[in-house]
């Protein structure tokens, strides 16, 4: 049985976190040049084409400065044959170029981006639908959304930063380097390597140090969010409880523990940016004085000073830059590297390669020496040998934690059998697609779960494309119809989030009805009255037993008095079968069934 491995680490070593980096570049890369889609190929040439012409001119502006300063005080001549003026507008113009190229490159790469963003959020959203249920039942749905949510959001900046930052800006400076050793000499190259160097290996050794902070910063994050959307699922617990003061104090010693996180992540990240406004200003500082010294000398003119002045601002522009794309792209690969570990959790429930549609002739299920447990040294059923004919209705009974609402779930392959075989009219359902075996069964839980929409949303949720009489028609097979149309709204009535503003019978019918019209051949019914009160109970046994005529029904039941018509009733205890029969048959025996029966019976009658 394959292991779920937690959905980060705060311990990497330092060679495995630059391997998970690597590795998140690898899968992001995909979504930049895919494989089938050739407009996104082009819109990224067409992008990386405006860039390289905004890098070439903005290199070229400078030359342009120093002509026209030259122009005004008299020295050299002028560049492109313009005057003071004519080089003061082409500046202008050259710097607006520079803009506009930029920002066509930004605009076709837009939909690239969010090509990207949709499609990574589509395929985090359908793997995690993908996870088993030994997955989804440990989850923390709160941190869970906030890493999805992060992850998302850092596909459009790595892939944007990674194509427009980090080689463009080592071309720019390159490009500026060789300016100005061919335009002075080599001591200009060796200042502004010198400066490249110690500003990119501090920026590089803080924002490592910093990660590690911004890291313990989403944590905490993640832990507070999740606190927080904990609480509100189980408000009314907490009102039950009187523990709102208890919440808001955990709440608070979760936000408190994110504000020592994130100040150690602001105070980092002002020493960061004193130490490269150092660099900088020691590198500028030094260039100057050459350049001054080379005007006081003659061998240089003021607009070379001029020049000088503005290739070092052009260069402490992308340096600056540097430190906030490395520092966010290293964040982005943090808060990736969580989503795509979530990706490859696996999938402990997959068809098989080749696996074929179930067919249903008609709805005979078995189970055959079935062996499961929940944990490898927990077995909960013991060589379960259990036959379902088509079309009969069978019941499984038992005391809570027998194993009964086991076998539905390995019915529906939430889980697979760790032992023998469950089949349906001869059909191992580990052999077939999981897809055709959910479609061929229709489930009624114990606890009907609502989403936060429509009450016709909610029925026709059964089966997509229902028509509104047909939704009808299974609310007036579920009784429930008379309710929803007294109702102000009637079937547009909300029933709020996990379907809060119902009554728990309520949700259940609304839950009956959206299995009607599913119409499936096999029924499980798992306490499904278990909610209701005598009547409505009744009353809901009599619209699921004209429900089942013609269908498999296997029903999981607490309540005895709920399955006394099925055509046959298998005890469980301990994961074992111990008895089977008709309600008379069992009832007669005297044995594990005859003794639930009196006690039910002695309960109903001293309530």
């Amino acid at each position: 049985m394959r292991r779920l491995t937690p959905l980060h680490s705060n311990d990497l070593p330092p060679e495995d976190e630059r391997r998970s980096g690597w590795r998140t570049i690898r899968r992001v890369a995909p979504y930049l040049w895919p494989k089938d889609e050739t407009w996104v190929k082009k819109r990224v040439v067409l992008a990386m084409s405006m860039l390289v012409l905004a890098k070439l001119i903005a290199v070229y502006t400078p030359i342009l400065y120093k002509g026209a300063v030259d122009s005004l005080a008299g020295e050299g001549v002028p560049p492109l044959a313009l005057g003071a003026v004519g080089l003061t507008v082409a500046y202008g113009m050259a710097r607006m170029m520079t803009v506009g190229f930029q920002q066509l490159r930004d605009a076709l790469f837009a939909p690239v981006g969010q090509r990207a963003l949709r499609a990574l959020a589509l395929e985090t959203f359908q793997h995690i639908h993908r996870l088993s249920m030994r997955y989804h039942i440990t989850r923390r749905t709160g941190g869970l959304s906030r890493i999805i949510e992060r992850g998302v959001k850092g596909v459009e900046f790595l892939l944007r930063f990674l194509l427009f930052s980090i080689g463009p800006l080592i071309l720019e400076l390159l490009m500026v380097a060789v300016i100005l050793m061919w335009l002075f000499d080599v001591w200009y190259l060796v200042v502004v390597a010198v400066t490249i160097a110690l500003y990119i290996w501090f920026t590089f050794a803080v924002t490592e140090w910093r990660v590690k902070l911004r890291r313990e910063m989403n944590d905490q994050d993640t832990e507070a969010n999740q606190r927080a959307i904990d609480s509100l699922l189980n408000f009314e617990t907490v009102k039950y409880f009187n523990a709102e003061a208890r919440e808001a104090e955990r709440y608070d010693m979760s936000m408190k523990a994110y504000a020592q996180a994130a100040l150690k992540t602001a105070y980092s990240l002002a020493f960061l940016n004193f130490g490269q406004s150092f660099l900088i200003t020691c590198g500028l500082i030094g260039v100057m004085v050459l350049a001054a010294i080379g005007v006081q000398g003659g061998s240089l003119t003021v607009g070379d000073f001029v020049m000088v002045n503005a290739y070092m601002i052009q260069i402490t522009v992308p340096l600056n830059f540097l430190g906030t794309v490395y520092r966010e792209i290293r964040q982005a690969l943090v808060d990736m590297g969580q989503m795509f570990h979530l990706l490859e959790q696996p999938s402990e429930v997959t068809d098989k390669p080749g696996a074929r549609p179930l067919q249903v002739s008609g709805g005979e299920v078995s189970l055959e020496d079935v062996h499961f447990g929940y944990d490898p040294d927990r077995e909960i059923l013991k060589g379960i040998s259990l036959n379902v004919p088509a079309g009969r209705t069978v019941a499984i009974v038992g005391a809570t934690g027998s194993g009964k609402s086991t076998i539905g779930r390995l019915l529906f392959r939430f889980y697979d059998v760790t032992g023998g075989s469950l089949k349906i009219d001869g059909q191992d359902v580990r052999d077939v697609t999981q897809t055709s075996l959910h479609a061929a069964i229709g489930v009624v839980p114990q606890d009907t779960v609502l989403f936060n929409d429509t009450i016709r949303y909610n029925i026709a949720y059964g089966r997509e494309g229902a028509t509104q009489a047909e939704i009808e028609a299974a609310a007036r097979a579920a009784q429930i119809h008379d309710f929803i149309a007294s109702l102000p709204e009637g079937y547009d009535t909300k029933v709020g989030e996990r379907g809060l503003k119902l009554s728990g019978g309520e949700k259940q019918r609304v839950g009956i009805a959206r299995t009607l019209l599913k119409n499936p051949p096999i029924l499980l019914l798992d306490e499904a009255t278990s909610a209701l009160d005598t009547e409505t109970e009744q009353e809901i046994k009599d619209a699921l037993a004209r429900a089942g005529e013609g269908r498999t029904v296997i029903t999981i039941a607490h309540r005895l008095s709920t399955i006394a018509e099925a055509d046959r009733i298998v005890v469980l205890e301990r994961g074992e079968i111990v008895e089977q029969g008709t309600h008379d048959e069992l009832l007669t025996r005297d044995g594990r069934y005859a003794q639930l029966w009196s006690r039910q019976q002695a309960d109903a009658e001293a309530a």
